[in-house]
């Protein structure tokens, strides 16, 4: 229920460092002038208790997890469990994925049943790189089959009348560049925008995503272009976004334990642009002399979270998002990867670990993370006692 979520909001969130969900006022596209930084969509992880704790964190608008059309199509509970918002959202963009055009033409009116008013976009992925995926012609496989993928576009657009953007990648296969030219023939069949993932499909998560070839989308097309690929911190969020002069940015990887990162991003984002009056080719500069470079990204994002939130802020909100992922009935055994994401880089964090991986119930967790949080303390006053000399 939403007063359930509602309340433990308002009980946690404010020690998380936290705070309310915001309604938008003005439509999907147009919010991104102002708060350019979205919560991505991510397979088995953006349920609706991470969508919840990732606006709490400042995103305004976030991704269902990928919901296949065909499954939708038969009427699987499950599958149509993924495109639901919980009450307490207040909207929600469904991202799709198949590779029949009557499949989803089917699934997007069944969405729009669903979810009226709270559906702000149908997003196609033609991104994901999984071979379980691409051997259907599904995903990333559709940048192999333009002919097709625009079709899908125009099945969208027949029974919706919210944007309809797709999500691609560099392109399929290694060193053979098509997103510019896939992008166009997109945009000619009524995408309103487009998320680029700067890797190719082959690549799967390998390397690093090349930010240059989601800036030569953005010149290619008229449409606007959603950056996306190797965003870890809050500084990585602005960087892409003048390296590319992308209308917006997708963080997917950057969210795990840190639902901080969008206001962290837009406050920098505010504030850089504020003291060099907007030039990106200066703030591109600026930012890549600072901490968060390449090389030292993992360690550096998670510097960023110590010194921005404090130890008890990242445990208290590693609590109020145990205590969503059970208001929303939500299987625990996702709480393990949570509490891995929110200990790490702390003391004792791997020993920690261990221990959470066992547990299967909420008190089981509450419990564990009860006994972190006075190690802490005791950690911490055994630390003040060395430094006054006793």
């Amino acid at each position: 229920m939403s007063s359930d979520v509602d309340s433990l909001i308002s009980q946690y969130a404010p020690a998380a460092d936290l705070h309310d969900i915001v309604n938008p006022q003005v439509p999907f596209l147009d919010s991104c002038k102002d708060m350019p930084f979205l919560a991505a969509p991510m397979a088995g992880v953006t349920n609706s208790a991470y969508r919840i704790m990732n606006r709490l964190g400042g995103a305004q608008y976030a991704y269902s997890e990928m919901v296949s059309v065909a499954g939708l199509c038969m009427k699987n509970q499950a599958t149509r469990e993924l495109c639901l918002p919980h009450t307490a959202e207040p909207n929600l963009i469904v991202q799709l994925f198949g590779s029949d055009p009557v499949q989803f033409q089917r699934a997007c009116a069944l969405v729009g049943e669903l979810l009226g008013d709270k559906l702000s976009c149908i997003d196609i992925n033609m991104a994901c790189p999984v071979p379980k995926v691409t051997k259907r012609g599904e995903g990333s496989a559709l940048m192999c089959d333009p002919h097709r993928a625009c079709a899908l576009v125009r099945a969208c657009l027949r029974e919706v009348r919210v944007p309809v953007t797709c999500k691609i990648r560099r392109g399929y296969y290694m060193d053979h560049e098509s997103a510019a030219e896939f992008g166009r023939a997109l945009q000619d069949a009524g995408a309103s925008a487009l998320a680029v993932h700067g890797r190719f499909a082959k690549q799967l998560y390998k390397g690093e995503a090349n930010w240059e070839s989601i800036k030569r989308v953005v010149e290619a097309v008229d449409i606007p272009v959603i950056a996306s690929g190797d965003v870890m911190s809050a500084e990585d969020a602005c960087r892409i976004l003048y390296k590319t002069q992308a209308h917006a940015v997708l963080i997917a990887r950057g969210t795990y334990g840190n639902p901080w990162i969008f206001d962290d991003a837009l406050k920098i984002f505010n504030k850089k642009k504020l003291l060099l009056k907007g030039n990106p080719s200066d703030l591109s500069a600026l930012l890549d002399a600072g901490l968060y470079n390449s090389s030292a990204r993992e360690h550096n994002r998670h510097a960023h979270i110590t010194d921005t939130h404090s130890i008890s802020a990242r445990l208290n909100a590693l609590e109020l998002h145990l205590r969503l992922l059970a208001a929303t009935h939500a299987h625990m055994a996702r709480a393990r990867s949570l509490c891995s994401w929110y200990l790490y880089g702390l003391s004792h964090a791997a020993l920690w670990r261990q221990k959470f991986m066992t547990a299967t119930t909420l008190d089981e967790f509450l419990h564990l993370l009860q006994a972190f949080k006075e190690q802490v303390q005791t950690d911490k006053q055994v630390s003040q006692e060395m430094s006054s000399g006793r």
